[in-house]
């Protein structure tokens, strides 16, 4: 497996390329799943160390982000290591907390099957498929541009794949938009799981966004099949 840890150059890309391998493996019909991977996520995005590949954080604070309570956050935990996700790096001891290493080989087998939903330049970046090398003058990038349009998604697309290419790959080029009306512009995502991470994790800025471009726009709302 290529990826050891996320650093230097293309340490985005790993790390959103792990993500949207989870979040593809989640995408289907066991609801339990998917609830239990959009946590993990969650707890990746808000807590993990990929220098140190370090996850410090108590059952408590775990509770608060998933709104659950610290006895299901037990059960989670233990599910999680169970599936091989997550290891044990440092016990707790003496009123600290316990130290968690994420382990990327096993999440690389788990979710193997549901790369190919994704695209072959996921597949082959995720198999560490070596490519040919690049000239250093080539005008090459390494995810398709959003095409031009004149509508405010379409604008959006653009702004949000010239920030951060990686990330608008993995959860904004997959959202379409379905209408814009009433001060509201209303987008439609591949699935549930898919308008669950967006709505947690990337709505405020992309309301933001909206309103730079757009300044009768009052609200983002993020809709699934």
């Amino acid at each position: 497996m290529r990826i050891a840890q996320a650093q230097g150059r293309n340490a985005s890309v790993v790390k959103y390329d792990i993500l949207t391998a989870l979040g593809v493996h989640a995408c289907g019909d066991n609801r339990r799943l998917e609830r239990l991977t959009l946590r993990f996520i969650t707890l990746i995005v808000a807590r993990y160390n990929w220098q140190n590949g370090e996850l410090s954080i108590g059952q408590q604070e775990i509770a608060r982000m998933w709104g659950i309570d610290p006895r299901s956050v037990k059960r989670e935990m233990a599910k999680l290591r169970d599936m091989g996700w997550i290891k044990i790096k440092r016990p707790a001891a003496r009123g600290r907390v316990s130290v968690y290493t994420l382990d990327i080989d096993a999440i690389t087998d788990t979710t193997r099957p549901s790369w190919a939903r994704v695209g072959p330049d996921f597949e082959h970046r995720m198999g560490g498929e070596k490519t040919e090398p690049v000239k250093p003058d080539a005008n090459v990038i390494s995810f398709p541009a959003p095409e031009e349009g004149n509508g405010l998604w379409s604008k959006m697309q653009s702004a949000l794949f010239r920030q951060d290419a990686a990330l608008y790959n993995a959860w904004f080029a997959g959202l379409i938009c379905e209408t814009h009306a009433e001060a509201i512009l209303w987008l439609r995502a591949p699935s549930r799981f898919h308008a669950s991470y967006v709505l947690g994790n990337h709505l405020t800025a992309l309301t933001a966004l909206a309103r730079s471009m757009d300044r009768t726009i009052t609200r983002v709302e993020i809709i699934a099949p």
